[in-house]
């Protein structure tokens, strides 16, 4: 029997290093046949001498994507205690879509997210457009996965390593309701308006990491104003409810873009909550960016609602209730 010692970092690594509860932890022990356990700022191992020179390989291992990137991922784990050393060997990159084909069966998500795939040709062409441009722009209803289909590409690319960070932008605009009116400071007053991206995020991981990514720095929400003079490199960048952005803001937000960023704008064209008469920023950028071929624009109508078929019902009752007082005026 022998023991051996590793020094422990913070204890957000500690965390990322021994998994959600613990499952990192327990997946290591059981497979080397080791104990292992935390005193004050330490690792300790016991064991056998082999199985215990091979876990400080494996956590050596490990900690080492943790410092350089901040979690882990379930296959490195599993690789590091096939072959320590193997864990940063291999990088995937999404396969190109073609025609749709992959996307028939599933979007190519990595293997950790659920097993998300577009449900309609609407989302399909979306999905595929998001894939092969660096910014997209895509109008719709309520409820045809404009926002969740993006994040979940997001939070595909920050697991791919194709990007460092996601940054999710709202614009802070009241429908029928007063900011001054909620209580709190600026921030919790915004904070009704950066929910629905927040929610979609807890869609797709787990509360420890989606608190863990927001500690980090990793995935930022934060309202549109906030975005004025900064430069953002290695980022996938979504703005939700786009069309209430002024023209000078969807400017100001689509400059931000650095290098190997992504931008996604979203927004319903058709909901806009704007004073009357101020031109919506998303509807004068899809004009003014139709001829710039490395732009896409996907338009998604009711039929690719995939909420309760309640809603696609009432979508098109109050669209065609508008129709029918536009022709009476």
């Amino acid at each position: 029997m022998t023991e051996a010692t590793i020094p422990v970092g913070t204890s957000e690594n500690v965390r990322a290093l021994f998994g959600n509860q613990d499952r990192y932890l327990r997946q290591i022990r059981d497979s080397i046949g080791i104990d292992i356990f935390v005193r004050g700022d330490e690792i300790h191992l016991q064991g056998q001498n082999a199985q215990v020179d091979r876990g400080v390989k494996v956590l050596q291992e490990l900690q080492t994507i943790i410092d350089r990137r901040g979690y882990l991922r379930d296959e490195e784990v599993n690789r590091a205690l096939q072959e320590p050393g193997a864990a940063r060997s291999e990088k995937k990159y999404l396969p190109p879509v073609q025609n749709g084909t992959v996307l028939g069966k599933a979007a190519p998500l990595h293997d950790s997210l659920k097993r998300i795939k577009p449900r309609t040709p609407g989302q399909v062409e979306y999905v595929k457009a998001i894939q092969n441009h660096d910014m997209t722009f895509c109008t719709g209803p309520a409820g045809c996965g404009k926002t969740f289909l993006a994040a979940a590409l997001a939070v595909n690319a920050l697991r791919e390593e194709k990007v460092r960070k996601i940054v999710l932008v709202r614009p802070a605009v009241e429908a029928g309701e007063r900011l001054g009116f909620l209580p709190g400071d600026m921030l919790s007053k915004v904070n009704p308006y950066l929910r629905p991206l927040l929610d979609a995020i807890h869609d797709l991981l787990d509360f420890e990491q989606v608190k863990r990514y927001m500690e980090n720095d990793v995935i930022e929400i934060i309202p549109l104003a906030f975005m004025r003079g900064r430069t953002l490199n290695d980022t996938f960048i979504i703005l939700d409810e786009a069309q209430n952005t002024t023209c000078t803001q969807m400017k100001m937000f689509l400059t931000r873009m650095g290098h190997n960023s992504k931008i996604v704008v979203t927004g319903d064209v058709t909901q806009i909550d704007l004073d009357k008469g101020v031109v919506s920023g998303m509807k004068d950028a899809m004009r003014r960016l139709s001829e710039v071929p490395e732009v896409a624009k996907v338009q998604m109508r009711s039929e690719d609602i995939v909420r309760h078929p309640l809603v696609a019902r009432i979508v098109a009752a109050y669209d065609g209730d508008s129709s029918s007082r536009e022709k009476s005026e």
